[in-house]
């Protein structure tokens, strides 16, 4: 994927902040926040390896469940010409529209 660095298990979105002029990486699917900040990749690695162990050892001492637990289910808003769209394509699969979805988003996920 795209600005997503893999640190010790764990995926960061890296995104470049030009106010400063560094890199930032903030750890997905975490129960609270965890970034960091580099000028370089490498920088990135050992930041980003810092800040999770600080917040993996916090959440240890606390009790606290490191990882965010997802139920399954989420509510997608959209333009009612893309859910009429949307339906169709679905139909054009021979799919229902959540296992279109489930499909499209599953493969977008591994690009």
């Amino acid at each position: 994927m795209n600005n997503v660095m893999m640190i010790n298990g764990y995926q960061a979105v890296i995104a470049f902040d030009p106010e400063i002029e560094m890199f930032r990486g903030e750890f997905l699917g975490l129960n609270g926040g965890a970034d960091f900040y580099a000028a370089d990749v490498g920088g990135l690695h050992r930041e980003g390896e810092v800040s999770l162990r600080v917040f993996l050892d916090g959440c240890k001492a606390r009790g606290i469940e490191p990882k965010k637990h997802y139920s399954g289910k989420f509510v997608l808003r959209l333009d009612p010409n893309v859910h009429e769209a949307a339906t169709i394509a679905a139909a054009a699969h021979g799919k229902s529209l959540n296992q279109w979805a489930v499909d499209t988003i599953r493969s977008a996920s591994l690009t």
